[in-house]
């Protein structure tokens, strides 16, 4: 499990993404890369990282469900996850 101070600075990023986004989206089409330049770093979705939303684990990310392999198998195999079962055959 990821320390949560890790998960709270993703989150952080997340928000300051979300926040910037019309703003960069403009400054981008104008191309003053001046402007651009003094927006907070965070605040580029090139600095976001995929992170399980349950455990914070940076690695193993599925993107469709957006948790990691360990909790998606943990979680199919409970049948938490509408329409995945394991395969059989």
């Amino acid at each position: 499990m990821a320390k949560e101070s890790m998960k709270a600075r993703e989150r952080k990023r997340q928000a300051m993404v979300a926040k910037y986004a019309d703003k960069r989206a403009t400054l981008k089409a104008a191309g003053d890369w001046d402007a651009l330049q003094k927006l907070p770093k965070n605040s580029s979705k090139v600095r976001l990282h995929n992170r399980c939303a349950i455990t914070g684990r940076p690695k193993g990310y599925i993107r469709q469900f957006g948790i990691s392999r360990v909790t998606f198998r943990e979680m199919a195999n409970q049948g938490l996850i509408p329409g995945v079962i394991k395969a059989s055959w």
